[in-house]
């Protein structure tokens, strides 16, 4: 069939509209591609528990040296933490967690982060705890698990200023004896003053505020929360116990430090601990306690939210991750 004067506008036409097309065609694909996204989500988890309400809060990480792991050949441990897949160079990342206890009549909170103690890849607690719904003026009552800056330093802000106006400060006799001592801080190597004189300026405002206070064992500090002696990893290293409705939750500070490695050898220590047998024994004993009852463990430096079950295996234990799911 030959193309006649008739057809031949329409010839023309379709071959318009076709470069035309093929000309849209090449201009899109000559579209730059969208910025990549670097923010992650906001670092909150919520977990219910009976009729309370406790949220996770992200302060951030730090790499950890195996080294500082002691107990067992450095070989051994890096096997181990391969076996997580944890990279160990510069060192392996560890979460530094805290925790929101939201009660019929309180709001707890459970360790407040490094703030800007130990470098930028800290200091997200106040941040977090407003992408949760919350205000730090919320907050009315602050429990410390030790007293080390990773937990205790979140409580001040950058001017010095009590983070959690409205909240009053509570921390064990035992730690506040050694880490608030003009004494004990003297003796101490010159590399660890540091320590001393952050937790002395962290309490300060609470005390010029009459909030600073001090508990023992057996103290009943917010109903439905016990305290629950754990020392070793400090001299006054306290879990505490929320009950609710017949369930259980453990918020146990420092009692593991590497999953990878403790779980399955309680044995293993910390270099940071200040009484490392102590520690062991505390840990040997926690870990068959929690496991044996099912309670809901809070770990601060376990892999964010921290929030899960303790298992028994043959060898040692084993941590097994809350699943993500409704509040309720």
């Amino acid at each position: 069939m030959h193309a006649t004067s008739a057809t031949q506008p329409l010839r023309s036409l379709f071959l318009a509209m076709s470069l035309g097309i093929c000309s849209a065609l090449g201009s899109t694909a000559a579209l730059a591609a969208p910025a990549a996204q670097t923010e992650q989500v906001p670092g909150y988890f919520r977990l219910a528990i009976g009729d309370a309400t406790v949220t996770a809060l992200y302060d951030g990480y730090v790499e950890l040296a195996p080294s500082l792991l002691k107990g067992m050949e450095g070989k051994e441990i890096e096997k181990l933490l391969a076996r997580s897949f944890q990279k160990t160079d510069p060192g392996f990342q560890t979460a530094v967690n805290a925790y929101l206890v939201h009660t019929r009549d309180n709001l707890v909170l459970v360790d407040a982060g490094a703030a800007k103690c130990f470098g930028p890849t800290l200091g997200n607690i106040v941040q977090n705890i407003e992408a949760a719904g919350y205000k730090p003026s919320d907050v009315d009552t602050i429990l410390v698990t030790h007293m080390h800056p990773d937990h205790l330093c979140g409580v001040t802000s950058a001017e010095g200023k009590a983070a959690f106006p409205n909240a009053s400060l509570w921390a064990a006799q035992a730690d506040a004896d050694f880490w608030l001592s003009e004494k004990v801080a003297a003796a101490a190597p010159e590399a660890a003053k540091g320590l001393y004189q952050m937790a002395k300026a962290a309490v300060q405002p609470y005390k010029d505020a009459g909030k600073y206070h001090t508990f023992k064992q057996g103290d009943a500090l917010v109903p439905g929360l016990s305290v629950v002696p754990t020392p070793g990893h400090t001299p006054g290293h306290t879990s505490f116990l929320l009950q609710s409705a017949e369930q259980s939750l453990l918020l146990w500070g420092d009692i593991i430090h590497s999953h990878a490695v403790q779980m399955q050898h309680p044995e293993v220590s910390m270099e940071f601990d200040v009484d490392s047998t102590q520690a062991i024994k505390t840990r040997k004993e926690l870990l068959k306690k929690v496991a044996d009852n099912g309670w809901w463990i809070a770990g601060a430096h376990l892999p964010f939210p921290g929030i899960g079950h303790v298992r028994s295996e043959q060898n040692g234990y084993a941590w097994v991750p809350a699943e993500y799911g409704p509040l309720r």
